[in-house]
């Protein structure tokens, strides 16, 4: 009976029912066509933790709720709706019905692809589970340890479920075990993707099957240097007036670590949106297609937005040398961060000066004490970085020796990291070995601290200094040395760091939180594992026929109800 009742209820999702049935887009067909600088370094969502891996999977994964791309205020998702005790320890998702999974061989009949709260539930059971090689998914530290009754004791194997997770009648239930006045945007973060039970179990978890807007077209992704995605035909979700989405018929992603070729395709017409303008073509494109911005109706749509994003350097903190705090104190006071912005990156930067690790936009994050953090700033001061290395034992850099230097390919990132290598040996008299590699290997090398200094960069996953300060919390660095270490990648402990970053995770009221992460930032600041060079603020350039692209100040992209339609004299002018 209950067979027949699933069959039934599948059998009313795909009926020509009048009232059900969604209408056709009406602004469908086209590719969507851009560059990102690295191909995706897992297909697994709980697992991922760059940029280019999210901007991907994002399209094809959903969870329990979503951030709406303009406002990124939490929407429901895969649940229809969701609501909070007022305690706030409770959180329950009516799921909905209508949900189903990609095509892949492994479901036998249409039912198999229902997406059921068992997928829902086995998910969240996975994201609390060691890995492969014994290691923590980012989902598990950044969303349910430390959050969710009975996580720990089910990542640890001392029990069979999440005691904290329960399904019953369509609804699932997350019970805290404190209040986190951030645990829903953790929920929308690409680390809680809800993917199916059956795929996991037919061993096929890699095969990027999702329930999102576009799926992975296997046909076309023959080429390591392309990612082809394809409309869902069977997405659940409409836009306001009930017509079917995504509207594109494709998304393709092109991976081109080069900022200046990504230019050069764009320029070419073979990509419709440039994320982020080299500096090297901002006159050649600003000045030289001056008449594609100034037409009537213009071919082209220039964008400025500042990002929650910082750019920064991180010691090895198991190396010897970078244990003592004068030293990694006076490579922070020897860098001329100004002359880097000025010769290399041509001002395009945010100019709201030097903070910390978290980029002062203050509309964005509100009743956070900037003023405060900045008092730690690191600013260049030769004569301060000199003493320091000199009280640290090594006066001129005598007796350091050579510093092993990592980063990842790219126009700016070598030309970033040729200056920095040339100050450094300036003002200190050390000499830096630039290894350059591609993203993939220097995350791996940066897991392992496979070197001295790394290059990297973070995105805000939402609004909030916590996601930028969780990246030095000491108690997710791995006890054993020989596993990566994906979050804390230079495993930096810090015992009054953690202190404040845990009180303000206790913290119900956001200006309390906001309080304890600023001294948390602080600490950082007095004991830093990291130099901080700049705070991103793209240049983005688009052809004006793409419609609905929202920007945002996390740079999260979906693709849903963005179109291809070229713009009218009349559009314009009104």
């Amino acid at each position: 009976m209950k067979g027949f009742q699933l069959i039934l209820m599948f059998s009313l999702l795909l009926t020509a029912c009048d009232g059900f049935v969604k209408k056709q887009a009406i602004h469908e067909g086209g590719t969507f066509r851009m560059a990102i600088e690295a191909n995706v370094s897992t297909t697994i969502p709980r697992s991922v933790i760059d940029y280019y891996s999210e901007i991907v999977l994002n399209q094809m994964y959903e969870g329990l709720v979503s951030l709406d791309p303009e406002s990124l205020q939490v929407r429901p998702q895969i649940a229809e709706s969701y609501k909070i005790s007022r305690d706030a320890l409770t959180y329950s998702f009516v799921l909905r019905r209508d949900v189903l999974f990609h095509p892949n061989p492994v479901f036998v009949t249409a039912e198999d692809r229902l997406l059921t709260g068992q997928d829902v539930l086995h998910s969240f059971e996975l994201i609390c589970s060691k890995d492969q090689k014994d290691e923590l998914s980012r989902g598990y530290a950044f969303i349910f340890k430390d959050r969710v009754v009975g996580a720990e004791e089910f990542y640890a194997g001392n029990a069979k479920t999440i005691e904290g997770i329960t399904l019953k009648d369509g609804v699932l239930s997350i019970e805290l075990i404190e209040p986190d006045p951030n645990f829903l945007l953790r929920l929308a973060s690409i680390n809680a993707s809800i993917t199916s039970k059956k795929m996991f179990l037919a061993s096929k978890e890699k095969e990027l099957v999702g329930t999102g807007p576009f799926r992975y077209n296997t046909d076309e992704n023959k080429s390591k240097n392309l990612i082809s995605l394809v409309r869902n035909e069977d997405y659940y979700m409409t836009d306001k007036s009930g017509h079917a989405l995504p509207y594109l018929d494709a998304l393709n992603f092109i991976i081109e670590p080069s900022k200046e070729k990504q230019l050069a395709l764009f320029e070419e017409n073979k990509t419709d949106f440039i994320l982020s303008i080299p500096a090297s073509g901002i006159t050649s494109i600003l000045e030289g297609r001056i008449q594609d911005f100034n037409s009537v109706p213009p071919k082209l749509e220039l964008r400025s937005n500042p990002l929650l994003m910082t750019n920064y350097y991180f010691f090895n903190m198991q190396e010897k040398r970078f244990q003592n705090p004068k030293v990694r104190q006076a490579f922070n006071h020897a860098i001329n961060r100004r002359e880097m912005v000025v010769r290399v990156l041509y001002n395009q930067v945010q100019d709201n000066g030097m903070y910390g690790i978290v980029p002062p936009l203050r509309n964005i994050v509100r009743n956070y004490d900037f003023d405060q953090v900045k008092n730690y700033a690191y600013t260049y001061d030769l004569e301060k970085a000199q003493k320091l290395l000199a009280e640290a034992g090594f006066p001129e850099g005598k007796g350091f020796g050579e510093i092993v230097f990592k980063t990842n390919s790219g126009d700016i990132h070598l030309a970033i990291a040729q200056e920095f290598a040339k100050q450094i040996e300036k003002n200190l008299g050390i000499k830096v070995r630039i290894v350059e590699s591609t993203f993939e290997e220097q995350n791996r090398a940066a897991d392992h601290l496979d070197g001295d200094i790394f290059r990297t960069a973070w995105y805000a996953d939402y609004n909030s200094p916590e996601s930028f300060l969780q990246n030095f919390y000491g108690k997710v660095v791995p006890a054993d040395t020989q596993q990566a270490s994906p979050i804390n990648q230079a495993r930096y402990v810090n015992v009054h760091f953690d202190n404040y970053y845990e009180r303000a995770l206790r913290e119900s009221k956001i200006s309390n939180q906001m309080k304890y992460f600023s001294l948390a930032e602080i600490e950082l600041l007095k004991d830093p594992p990291m130099m901080v060079l700049w705070y991103a603020e793209d240049n983005q350039v688009l052809y004006s026929n793409v419609r609905n692209l929202k920007e945002n100040p996390l740079n999260q992209f979906i693709f849903r109800e963005v179109y291809l339609k070229d713009m009218t004299k009349e559009e314009y002018k009104h």
